[in-house]
């Protein structure tokens, strides 16, 4: 059982840290180019479109499965993986989504574009990072 908690934890780790990836490196800098009509159209139908069930087990399952590896795996690379996860997901909850519900809201592109940047580059770290370490070889648990 230990072992394949820490599989489901490493594939949700890694496909949201993906996800985030392709934002900063992709996503982000295709939209900055565009007129800020065409910005906040997109950006506001994204943050509509991503609320869906696969995104919302990659956001939520990540760091649920990394916390429930720990019954197994009580090291401190487990410990960090958590650690990292959950200021993710926190930042999200308390930074990127009140952004996009000010863009939804009639918000204007410079008020939310460098911000809401910034803490997804938090994010996108936290989660690579929290990835980075549940790669991490580890001793067989019992």
């Amino acid at each position: 059982m230990p072992e394949i908690i820490l599989v489901v934890s490493r594939v949700l780790a890694g496909l949201l840290a993906g996800v985030y990836l392709a934002f900063l490196l992709a996503v982000m800098p295709a939209l900055h180019s565009q007129p800020d009509d065409v910005f906040i159209k997109v950006m506001n139908r994204i943050n509509v479109v991503i609320v869906n069930p696969i995104f919302v087990v990659l956001f939520l399952g990540a760091p649920i499965v990394t916390a429930v590896l720990v019954r197994w795996h009580r090291d401190a690379v487990t410990v960090l993986a958590i650690v990292t996860a959950v200021p993710a997901v926190v930042i999200t909850v308390v930074a990127n989504i009140p952004l996009n519900h000010a863009l939804a809201n009639g918000g204007s592109r410079t008020a939310f574009e460098k911000p809401w940047i910034a803490w997804h580059v938090v994010r996108t770290l936290l989660t690579c990072a929290s990835f980075g370490l549940l790669a991490l070889p580890r001793a067989t648990a019992g």
